[in-house]
């Protein structure tokens, strides 16, 4: 398996709420369409105490092998999926980082 986590900051002068109903409700139905794709998990920060939010968001894709994914990505499914995240994420402060989860419980 190959996973792929992204942080994700929302476009500015979007609200918490704007991004979070975009990526969840818009975006998500499109990435899921990308062509092996295993698993996509939206992980939707969450203000602490004082109301600081260090990242509005982490996406996690999972694929066979990052074969799949350059595979994936590529297609027409994969490249609208890409093109997308302008529409409610600052792509200029994306981060991407392949990761090899382990789970614990």
């Amino acid at each position: 398996m190959f996973t792929l986590a992204l942080l994700l900051y929302r476009k500015a002068g979007t609200s918490t709420q704007e991004y979070q109903t975009y990526w969840h409700d818009v975006h998500g139905p499109i990435a899921a369409k990308i062509p092996g794709l295993k698993g996509y998990v939206q992980l939707h920060g969450q203000p602490d105490a004082e109301g600081n939010l260090p990242v509005d968001g982490i996406a996690q894709l999972t694929f066979d092998s990052e074969d799949a994914m350059k595979a994936g990505f590529g297609s027409p499914e994969g490249k609208a999926a890409l093109d997308d995240v302008a529409n409610f994420a600052d792509t200029s402060r994306l981060v991407s980082v392949p990761v090899n989860p382990r789970t614990i419980v």
